[in-house]
């Protein structure tokens, strides 16, 4: 196994998935949990000594700080054989507009083609009203809509949610308001009912979030196989077979849910039951996503590579902005 170095924020990283500068690539918009990192009461009321990983926000820029998490959000960058590169983004959280000036900008991302959204929790979906910064401008909302793909248990839940931006039809004498465009696309929670989503399928991986609830992952890519789990509290065996060296196939890069350091939770993973779920599922790679406070970038990234080094399989905490040049 090649030599692992800390990642640091907006660099490309050569995890043995590299293609060209101008082929595919993953981009990591969010990487925190749903409340996001820093925890706002660790500045309001700190603790002696401060939260290290909070009190750097107050010192250290977001784009120069991987422990500044916005909500997990991934961006792939899907360049076809034909050279066409198309911009599929999965959930769009609380802090989606923060992550289109942050990212998109740096990364020189000019539009999103079509949105997967793994469930209907607000850190998924409150930032589809700002969808519309991405979209071109139009008084009479008349623009091409962006496909977004979904279950239909989500779909009813943002229907309450975002009426207006489900909504066809003017009611009479309603005046026009700029919303964004959106035309949803239902689809199964079953890893048997693959879609396409602008040129690139996607297999729906579902997960339990809670044992009361019902979240998806999704499998992609042909050329380097990539599973994205962002919620998730336990595998359904079936799911861990399709992603499972011993199952289908071996994954060439595993994104898993790890919300705290130690100890364990009731709809997330936390680091222990993350590392186990990787001794199981046996990925190539794995990066992981959804941390709180709790973990730190730097201090916890130097024990995942002894852990790596120790089981052979290579694994660090993702951060925001990371961009993870790959062959789909």
């Amino acid at each position: 196994m090649e030599n692992q170095k800390p990642l640091q924020n907006g660099n490309n990283v050569d995890g043995g998935l590299l293609t060209g500068a101008d082929g595919s690539a993953l981009i990591f918009l969010g990487t925190g949990c749903s409340s996001a990192v820093p925890n706002a009461m660790c500045l309001l009321q700190p603790s002696d000594p401060p939260c290290h990983v909070c009190s750097q926000s107050l010192s250290v820029p977001p784009e120069h700080n991987p422990n500044y998490r916005c909500n997990t959000s991934l961006l792939i960058d899907y360049c076809s054989t034909n050279g066409i590169h198309n911009y599929i983004i999965i959930d769009v959280g609380k802090t989606f507009k923060e992550q289109v000036l942050r990212w998109f900008t740096f990364h020189k991302i000019p539009r999103i083609d079509s949105i997967v959204l793994t469930h209907e929790h607000a850190d998924a979906v409150l930032g589809l009203d700002d969808v519309r910064v991405v979209q071109p401008h139009s008084p009479t909302n008349d623009i091409d809509p962006t496909a977004i793909y979904l279950t239909q248990y989500a779909m009813d839940s943002i229907a309450t949610k975002f009426p207006y931006l489900v909504q066809k039809k003017l009611r009479e004498g309603q005046e026009v308001r700029r919303v964004a465009q959106l035309d949803w696309k239902i689809i199964e929670e079953s890893s048997d009912k693959p879609f396409v989503a602008s040129g690139l399928k996607f297999v729906p991986l579902p997960v339990m979030h809670g044992e009361d609830y019902i979240c998806l992952g999704f499998l992609f890519g042909e050329k380097s196989k990539v599973a994205y789990i962002s919620d998730v509290s336990r595998f359904p065996s079936n799911t861990e077979y399709v992603i499972s060296k011993n199952g289908a196939g071996q994954l060439d890069l595993l994104i898993l849910d790890c919300l705290y350091k130690k100890g364990s939770h009731n709809v997330h993973l936390c680091l222990p039951q993350a590392l186990e779920a990787l001794k199981r599922i046996c990925p190539k790679r794995a990066l992981l996503i959804g941390m709180t406070h709790d973990l730190d970038h730097h201090k916890d990234n130097e024990f995942l590579m002894e852990w790596s080094q120790r089981e052979g399989i290579h694994v660090q905490l993702a951060h925001d902005g990371l961009k993870v040049p790959i062959d789909l």
